[in-house]
C-alpha cells in the first residue's frame, strides 16, 4: 500500500525551517514584549463548547469541525468531542475553569498551536494549520482593543510587510445590534430570491452573516445595505470613536469597512482585519475583535474580552509571495572527522565536549574516507574541520582546518576550544553562502 498525507494536510519540510523559526520566535518575543503570558489548551474539547461559543450557524460549526463520539465505559457511547477549530472558546473555558477571574485583571494570554477545520483545500488553506492567538480578558477599555490592534500591526511590520491597513468596523452590542439586524433584513428581503442559496438561508437564520458573503449572486445587492455604525448606541459609538482615535494618534492607517462583521457569532463592538500590500483577492492577513458576552455565554460571570488570531502558514505564504526572506539559521560550524576506529572514539568524545560547551558541531558517519568526510563538511556548510589521525592520537592533538581558506594548523587538544572560539563565534554564526575552494579536493 502506498501511503500519502491526508488531503488538506502538509509536510513541513526542512527547507521551510528558517521561515517557521523566524515567525514563531518573532511571535513569542513580541507577545512577551507586550506583556502576554502563554496558555496551552487541549487540541480537542467537548463539541458543545464550540457549538455554543463559536455559534451553531457559523460555517465552522455547521460544516468544518472534526467531530466524533468518544468511547464510553463498557462499550457504551461516549461524549461528542471535536478537534479545536479555533482557540478562543477553549481559552475562555480554561479562564473559567481555572479561576482566572480571581487573578489581577485584565489577563493577557496567547497561544500557538495546530487548528483543525475541514475546509476546501486551496492555496494558503489547510485542514490542519497553525495559529497565533492573543486575548485580553477582563477589560472593556478601548485601549485594550488598541493594544490588540497594535500587537497585530507590529507583528506584521517586524516580519517585513509593507503598506499595512486595518479594515475595521463595529458590530454593536446586544442593545443596538438587533435594531440593525432588523433594518438589514428589511433591506434584503425584496432581493431574497436573487441571493445565493447559502445567503437566503443566512437571511432567515443570521442576517448579519449575509454581509460577509463572497457569493457572486449576492454581492450586487450589498452595496446599498444600511451601515451598522448608523445604528450604534452612545456607548458603542464612543467606544468605536476612541479606538479609531488611538490608531490615528500613532499613525496606523485604517479604513472603516461597513461590510466587515467577521464569521463568528461571539463578536461585539470592534471587529477588524489587517490587509497587506500585494496579496490580491485574499488581502486579509488576519482578523479579530471584541467578544464581551462570550464568557457569560459559556457559564462564567460577565467578562469583557478582545483578541485576534493569525495563521502561521498564511504568514509564511505571504512572505514567500512578497519575497520577504527570513534570517539564516545558525548551523553547526565545526565538523569532526577521523581516520580510523581509534580516532573515531576520540572524535565522539570531542564532539560531545564541544556541544556541551555550546559549540555547534557535527561528526562524520559511516567510517568513510577522509575525502568523503570532507565532502560532507562542504555540503553542510561548516567553517572548520577537526581531523584526528594516527599522529594526532600519539600527540593528543587535532588538525584544525579552515575550510574557507584551505589553511590548517596542529592544535593541542587542551587548547582546542580557545582556538575555535577565538577564530569565530561558532555558537551563533550562520553558514557562509559558499566556500572559495572545495575542502574535499584538499583532503589527503
Amino acid at each position: 500500500m502506498k501511503y500519502q498525507r491526508i488531503k488538506g494536510t502538509q509536510d513541513i519540510l526542512p527547507e521551510a525551517e528558517p521561515y517557521w523559526a523566524h515567525v514563531t520566535s518573532t511571535v513569542q518575543a513580541l507577545a512577551r514584549r507586550f506583556g502576554f503570558e502563554q496558555i496551552s489548551t487541549p487540541m480537542f474539547e467537548n463539541t458543545a463548547l464550540f457549538a455554543r461559543g463559536v455559534g451553531e450557524d457559523t460555517d465552522i460549526v455547521s460544516k468544518e469541525m472534526y467531530t466524533w463520539l468518544d468511547r464510553g465505559k463498557d462499550g457504551e457511547q461516549g461524549e461528542s468531542l471535536t478537534l479545536r477549530p479555533e482557540f478562543t472558546a477553549g481559552v475562555m473555558r480554561a479562564y473559567i475553569e481555572n479561576g482566572f477571574a480571581s487573578r489581577p485583571q485584565p489577563q493577557k494570554l496567547y497561544s500557538v498551536g495546530p487548528i483543525f477545520r475541514r475546509e476546501k483545500p486551496q492555496k494558503g488553506r489547510y485542514r490542519q494549520f497553525h495559529q497565533f492567538n492573543a486575548e485580553i480578558i477582563g477589560s472593556d477599555d478601548p485601549v485594550a482593543d488598541f493594544e490588540i490592534l497594535l500587537l497585530t500591526h507590529t507583528l506584521y511590520r517586524e516580519l517585513g510587510f509593507k503598506n499595512l491597513v486595518f479594515q475595521i468596523n463595529s458590530t454593536g452590542d446586544p442593545e443596538c445590534k438587533p435594531r440593525y439586524v432588523a433594518a438589514l433584513k428589511q433591506y434584503l428581503l425584496p432581493y431574497a430570491d436573487k441571493l445565493a442559496p447559502t445567503d437566503r438561508d443566512r437571511l432567515e437564520r443570521n442576517p448579519l452573516r449575509v454581509l460577509d458573503s463572497k457569493e457572486r449572486e449576492t454581492l450586487p445587492y450589498l452595496s446599498g445595505a444600511p451601515h451598522i455604525v448608523d445604528y450604534l448606541n452612545d456607548d458603542c459609538k464612543k467606544h468605536f470613536d476612541e479606538v479609531l482615535s488611538y490608531l490615528s494618534a500613532v499613525d496606523i492607517p485604517y479604513q472603516i469597512n461597513h461590510r466587515l462583521v467577521r464569521g463568528l457569532d461571539y463578536y461585539t463592538k470592534t471587529v477588524f482585519e489587517l490587509w497587506g500590500e500585494g496579496l490580491g483577492a485574499q488581502a486579509a492577513l488576519c482578523g479579530g475583535g471584541r467578544y464581551d458576552g462570550l464568557i457569560e455565554l459559556l457559564g462564567g460571570a460577565p467578562t469583557p474580552g478582545v483578541g485576534f488570531a493569525t495563521g502561521i502558514e498564511r504568514i509564511i505564504m505571504s512572505m514567500q509571495d512578497q519575497g520577504i526572506e527570513p534570517p539564516a539559521l545558525a548551523r553547526p560550524q565545526v565538523f569532526v572527522a577521523y581516520l580510523n576506529e581509534a580516532a573515531k572514539l576520540v572524535a565522539v568524545k570531542l564532539v560531545t565536549d564541544l556541544r556541551n560547551a555550546g559549540v555547534g558541531a557535527r561528526i562524520a558517519f559511516g567510517g568513510r574516507s577522509l575525502k568523503a568526510q570532507m565532502k560532507d563538511a562542504d555540503r553542510t556548510g561548516c567553517r572548520f574541520a577537526l581531523i584526528i589521525g594516527e599522529d594526532e592520537l600519539k600527540t593528543n592533538s587535532v588538525i584544525l582546518r579552515d575550510l574557507g581558506k584551505s589553511e590548517q594548523a596542529s592544535v593541542p587538544m587542551a587548547d582546542l576550544q580557545t582556538w575555535v572560539t577565538n577564530l569565530i563565534d561558532v555558537r551563533t554564526t550562520p553558514p557562509q553562502e559558499e566556500q572559495p575552494e572545495s575542502a574535499a579536493e584538499e583532503a589527503k
